[in-house]
């Protein structure tokens, strides 16, 4: 299980990414349209840098649903791979079937 602090902060991280969303988009669409002036642009950027840096989609960190680790994660069960195997020994995950050779 992960700590309680790790996973508290990466769902900070969330709720400010979709609180400022809309703002950096907007943002996002003026510095990189080549219609603007340059001074204009440039104006966008730096409003975009004050942008607090945990409203950036990239520091969102995946982690797994049911223990919180960082590591081995599968997107589309979003969990990671012991808590897949447990969950699929106990006969949980549908279609999962045991592989030993």
């Amino acid at each position: 299980m992960a700590k309680k602090s790790a996973i508290e902060k990466n769902e900070k991280r969330r709720r400010m990414v979709a609180k400022y969303a809309a703002r950096r988009a907007k943002l996002k669409a003026a510095a990189m349209d080549e219609d603007r002036p340059l001074e204009e642009r440039f104006q966008a950027r730096l409003k975009l840098a004050e942008l607090p840096r945990n409203s950036a989609p990239s520091r969102i960190r995946n982690r797994c649903e049911v223990t919180g680790r960082p590591r081995g994660y599968y997107r589309k069960m979003k969990m990671s791979r012991i808590a897949l195997r447990e969950l699929g020994s106990l006969g949980m995950v549908p279609g999962l079937v045991k592989s030993s050779w």
